[in-house]
């Protein structure tokens, strides 16, 4: 019998083939980019060097800022409660507009999961306020966890994902900030020592500068109390009624409020975020020393911004800009340096957004706007308005110029110039000359609500006064504010049914 060579030829070469191309994908797996998300806790977009405030020191963040792109337009949707941190996060894991998730994650495909999928190597420390077994399905490990809303800086109840992806019980020990960077650290540090085989997508949400405003010891005083000055919005009193005005975060300080309490709370507020971008620049040094700086894509965001005296608010249940507005900054190899975007963005575009800077496929049923594009400046935005909502009693659209704010349960309007009042002072909506504005706007209002499967009624049946009596409003603090805080902020108040923590 005759035996042909070529048969054993062809399964050689197809062999050969066949090596080739598992290496040539395990090469192409390893020089893929990695992901470092930098997430901060009530963070107003104007409490950074970089967005131009000359008060504050952040220099690491400002850094990340010159060696990227920073978004001035960046938005969370808003929130169907007082918490909105909880659905500003679901938003942002899920790629889905707020009435698309609410703050549900269980069943729903997270971004993490998204680039686990796709070969990456996941991790997760620092504040997850939505469900645990959510943190269990997104992320591979995990280390300093804490699974809330927010705690007392000195006692977060962290936990640590195991090997088979179930969080452990809970354990108070360090400072917050302290303890999700040094998870970080440790994370990366293991991971460089590795094989590096699957790029990481690290993920490190931060409790700063979420109140209890109580910076690490070493911190406070860092900014003298008075040398911060009142936001250019600044009230005693927000002029109107239009939700609860008792809810949580707004009983940190008195009513009215005054000059005094406000510049002790920006204080300590300051204080809070430059601990925070110095322990980040002890993370991006990390990222340099172990070879994994060059390759690394990093984005600093925060979940919501912060009253803190404007309007004569304190929280962000509202929807001026310093509450919806929120800082965005993205570098990574092959990105813009040191440049600016005004593009109209929301937190949630950053999934797609991510996946196409990694070229991965691109997840399914999200609500998110791809924004790399703008990134490269290849184009100038990816949609001409905002819109913004809390609970059902307002909504807010805007464009570059222009932003209507809406109180159906009050019947009350504000129309604001934003390019000539970014502070949002004077309410134009009286004036006649504005009614075709406040039409045009409206409209667009009208299309963003069936857009996104809006649930509130604009024209309820009964109207609430817009009137309120401040004095009846108490300011009461909660457990989780440690002696620091009832000594500084609550002289007076009856502080007998209050737990009093010391650090």
């Amino acid at each position: 019998m005759n035996y042909s060579i070529f048969p054993l030829s062809a399964l050689l070469l197809a062999g050969t083939v066949a090596n080739f191309n598992t290496a040539k994908a395990a090469a192409k797996e390893k020089n893929k980019v990695n992901i470092l998300f930098l997430f901060a806790d009530d963070q107003r977009a104007d409490a950074l060097g970089c967005s131009g405030n000359t008060y504050i020191q952040t220099p690491n963040i400002d850094q990340i800022a010159k060696n990227g792109v920073r978004f001035t337009n960046s938005y969370v949707m808003g929130g169907h409660h007082g918490a909105i941190c909880a659905p500003s996060r679901a938003m942002l894991m899920s790629g889905k507009s707020l009435f698309h998730v609410y703050d549900k994650l269980n069943g729903i495909h997270t971004m993490p999961m998204h680039f686990a999928d796709n070969g990456y190597e996941t991790f997760g420390t620092g504040k997850w306020h939505n469900e645990a077994e959510a943190f269990e399905a997104s992320f591979q490990k995990g280390d300093n966890v804490f699974i809330g809303g927010m705690a007392d800086h000195y006692n977060v109840p962290c936990r640590t994902l195991g090997p088979d992806r179930k969080l452990s019980e809970p354990v108070k020990n360090g400072y917050s900030t302290d303890l999700f960077v040094d998870a970080t650290i440790n994370y990366l540090t293991d991971y460089a020592s590795g094989t590096r085989e699957k790029p990481f997508f690290c993920y490190v949400a931060f409790t700063a500068p979420h109140d209890p405003r109580s910076p690490r010891e070493d911190y406070i005083g860092m900014y003298p109390d008075g040398s911060i000055p009142l936001p250019g919005n600044f009230k005693a009193l927000h002029p109107f009624a239009f939700d609860n005005m008792n809810v949580r975060d707004e009983t940190l300080v008195p009513w009215p409020r005054t000059p005094e309490m406000i510049q002790k709370s920006l204080s300590d507020y300051y204080a809070l975020i430059s601990h925070l971008d110095s322990r980040i620049g002890d993370i991006i040094e990390t990222l340099k020393t172990k070879g994994l700086f060059e390759n690394t894509i990093i984005v600093y965001a925060a979940d919501n911004g912060l009253a803190i005296g404007s309007h004569g608010l304190v929280g962000k249940q509202d929807l001026y800009e310093h509450s919806m507005k929120v800082p965005l900054i993205i570098t990574g190899p092959n990105l813009p340096k040191n440049e600016v975007r005004d593009a109209l963005v929301y937190l949630y575009d950053l999934f797609p957004t991510l996946t196409d800077l990694c070229e991965l496929p691109q997840p399914e049923n999200v609500d998110g706007k791809d924004l790399a594009p703008v990134i490269r400046g290849k184009k100038n935005e990816v949609r001409s308005s905002i819109y913004t909502v809390y609970r059902n009693t307002v909504r807010a659209v805007r464009t570059p110029e222009w932003k209507l704010i809406r109180y159906p349960q009050r019947n009350y309007t504000q129309l604001f110039n934003l390019k000539t009042d970014p502070l949002e002072i004077n309410n134009l909506a009286e004036l006649p000359e504005n009614k075709a504005k406040i039409s045009e706007l409206a409209a667009m209002m009208n299309e963003w609500q069936t857009l996104t499967d809006d649930t509130a009624t604009m024209n309820p049946k009964t109207v609430l006064p817009l009137e309120y009596d401040y004095t009846k409003l108490k300011q009461r603090p909660d457990d989780k504010q440690p002696e620091y805080i009832l000594e500084r902020y609550f002289k007076g108040v009856d502080l007998s049914n209050v737990k009093r923590t010391q650090h």
